[in-house]
């Protein structure tokens, strides 16, 4: 008898003992990893002399950012711990007896794995990033005293329309810029017309304004000196102020970040970076169907539940490493953004998919032995 939505009783059955051990699991995780960020941090709350009411908001806004890194891996460690109690109690035989094959299993998991994806990225995105908007907040105002006043951004430069504008520093959260050089381009040749240099630079929504000004005619050679002058660049540095700052740059939420993107990248500024955390934030969510893939293969091989927890973990380590390196590869122009960020879905993914069709898809293992014997007679 099935359900106004369509979903069996094997499959309601699974979907509770799943949502059960799920919720022990992350109620363990994250204690832990609370208990763990208290001891680290609770030092530094005490001399900065805050009360125990934003010590305690700040631990309480953390706890989506903590639920939001932790479900990944604790959708992993349940479905081991799931499919080791049906394999030990053997529901499993009993099930593959009456005619439940592996491959719907396969199946199952995988539809289900895709909703928890989509409620991942969803959670993430508005309560994970609420909250490590605000802890950081606190981190750095309330605690490190670190403000967006104190930042400098050396080196700077863009393109805006028919400007292109260097700058020695940059204070974002000051709208200021010191030792300004902006070379103007004629808009039908791009041929170069003059160049000025300032001595600052201040910054607002309808231009800069550039004080202690020298330009340079490159047509005819005449140099100007001016008290100051204005220039219809439309460039906001507030900006340029994410890509500074990596821990506020990851922390936007995907329409912002899309935003910031185009921006940046219209102003001719490198943008591999972003892309790769956009991409980053889609393939971290949907990592956890790559979990579901890793968790039904570990129970091909075995079916001891401690055993598959360990192995889980060593699992997850693996599939995070190829992740970060990934990442840094894609951020450092190695890699184009979409492949870097989802190199370890698919490479974990991908080996996993290859178990489960050998072991689901007899299939598969013709097709496999074939090719395999080609490849011996091409080589003999």
């Amino acid at each position: 008898m099935r359900s106004l939505l369509g979903i069996g009783v094997l499959s309601r059955y699974l979907i509770r003992q799943n949502v059960y051990l799920m919720s022990i699991c992350l109620a363990v995780g994250t204690c832990i990893y609370l208990l763990s960020d208290v001891f680290d941090r609770l030092d530094d709350f005490i001399r900065a002399g805050l009360g125990a009411e934003t010590i305690l908001f700040y631990f309480f806004v953390k706890i989506p950012l903590i639920v939001s890194q932790l479900m990944p891996a604790i959708f992993l460690i349940a479905m081991v711990i799931q499919l080791g109690v049906l394999t030990r109690s053997k529901e499993m035989l009993a099930l593959r007896a009456g005619g439940v094959s592996f491959a719907w299993f396969i199946r199952f998991f995988l539809i289900y794995a895709l909703f928890w994806s989509g409620g991942q990225l969803v959670f993430s995105q508005f309560l994970g990033v609420f909250g490590e908007v605000e802890a950081n907040r606190i981190w750095k105002e309330d605690v490190r005293k670190k403000q967006l006043d104190e930042l400098t951004i050396r080196n700077l430069w863009f393109r805006d329309g028919p400007f292109i504008v260097l700058a020695d520093t940059a204070h974002p959260g000051k709208s200021r810029a010191n030792n300004v050089t902006v070379y103007e381009f004629a808009t039908d040749s791009q041929e170069l017309i003059r160049i000025l240099t300032a001595k600052k630079a201040l910054i607002d929504d309808h231009g800069w304004g550039l004080l202690d000004v020298h330009e340079l005619d490159t047509r005819t050679f005449v140099s100007v000196t001016r008290l100051s002058q204005f220039l219809s660049v439309r460039q906001n540095l507030k900006a340029y102020a994410a890509v500074e700052l990596k821990g506020d740059k990851a922390q936007l939420p995907l329409f912002e970040l899309s935003q910031a993107i185009e921006k940046l990248e219209e102003s001719g500024s490198n943008v591999e970076i972003l892309r790769t955390v956009w991409h980053g934030k889609w393939s971290y969510a949907f990592s956890i169907v790559c979990m579901a893939l890793m968790a039904l293969t570990l129970v091909t091989f075995s079916e001891n539940v401690y055993a598959n927890i360990g192995l889980s973990l060593i699992l997850i380590f693996t599939q995070y490493g190829i992740h970060v390196v990934g990442a840094t590869a894609g951020e450092k122009g190695v890699l184009p953004p979409f492949l870097a960020a989802w190199m370890g879905n698919l490479v974990m993914g991908g080996l996993a998919s290859l178990r489960l069709a050998w072991v689901a898809m007899p299939g598969f293992q013709a097709i496999l032995k074939e090719w395999l014997v080609g490849l011996r007679l091409a080589r003999a």
